[in-house]
């Protein structure tokens, strides 16, 4: 196929355009280098990367906004489908500025599937997230058929929201579309706001990390592979005229004490610590069941926590600070 993806130079993103080319198809990325969440030199760094590792004929990159409609048209106009990863991604920066969520989240989710629509293009993988949930009580994994009804911050409800547009146009549009809540996501060209790098920046650069709460919360951390794989069996097998949701998770939590405790473990060294309160949109627990994505999408995460981190390790410590 040929597929355009949203978000290409991020860090899923850029992992998934490797992949996809990897396996036969031909991308055209789309990435607008916001800097928003963080300074865009990571994200270009990614994008030269790419550029230099896939050949001209098969990967294609465009700067762009994805709210930019008739820009978003004109690259659907010459798919086969969507893989729509772009979005502002954080709980805590969706508190201070919600109404940009707003726009990109769901004004950007709407540019693509109406162009989708004007194009006939009824195949599209859609990024959620574990945020959709809220705050949950401990005792059974996250399932899908969950109703989402009280996300716990404005990035959540935007997610849930894009979710519902999903539905929408599959419902008068015939568009296929398979929603995939992805579960905390770590491993190399990790966003630097997110808590797996800022512990590895802390152990080489010496800074103590801010670290909420008193280290019972607890995640479902998935490496960068397991989510790729998932999310490219989603784009091969969506079907037009189908709505599915998926979580994409590592099926296992890990506290944050463990988490600081595995990455002392893993690189030999401690972590400055800088203890702080909770804070608003945090949730104590995620937690996917993956039986779903494991029947449809032949979905099988293989890298544990302790794996991950020292993979992730291994590529961060090469790397120049930013």
């Amino acid at each position: 196929m040929r597929v355009l993806v949203t978000g290409a130079a991020g860090f899923i993103g850029s992992h998934t355009c490797e992949r996809l080319v990897a396996r036969g198809h031909d991308v055209v990325g789309l990435d607008r280098f916001d800097d928003f969440l963080y300074p865009a030199a990571p994200k270009r760094a990614n994008a030269d990367d790419l550029r230099a590792a896939l050949p001209g004929d098969r990967f294609r990159l465009v700067e762009g906004d994805i709210c930019d409609g008739e820009l978003v048209a004109r690259l659907v106009g010459d798919v086969d489908a969507v893989c729509h990863l772009a979005a502002l991604a954080g709980v805590r920066p969706s508190l201070r500025d919600p109404r940009r969520y707003v726009r990109v989240n769901l004004e950007g989710t709407l540019s693509v599937f109406e162009a989708c629509r004007a194009a006939g293009v009824r195949r599209v993988a859609f990024a959620s997230s574990s945020s959709v949930y809220g705050k949950r009580a401990a005792g059974r994994a996250f399932r899908e058929d969950d109703p989402c009804l009280e996300p716990a911050s404005p990035y959540g409800a935007t997610k849930r929201a894009g979710e519902l547009l999903c539905s929408t146009y599959r419902d008068l549009y015939g568009l296929g579309v398979s929603a995939l809540r992805f579960f905390t996501v770590y491993g190399p060209r990790q966003r630097p706001d997110m808590m797996v790098h800022k512990l590895l920046r802390a152990v080489v650069t010496g800074e103590p990390v801010p670290v909420y709460g008193d280290g019972t919360s607890a995640r479902d951390y998935t490496f960068i592979d397991d989510i790729v794989a998932g999310t490219i069996a989603a784009v091969e097998r969506v079907q037009p005229g189908a709505f599915e949701i998926y979580n994409l998770g590592g099926h296992e939590t890990t506290t944050l004490a463990d988490l600081v405790a595995t990455v002392e473990r893993v690189t030999g060294h401690p972590v400055p610590i800088d203890r702080q309160p909770m804070q608003p949109g945090d949730v104590p627990l995620t937690f996917a069941d993956v039986t779903k994505a494991a029947r449809d999408l032949d979905y099988a995460p293989t890298t544990d926590v302790a794996t991950g981190i020292a993979r992730y390790w291994e590529w961060f410590r090469g790397r120049p600070m930013p």
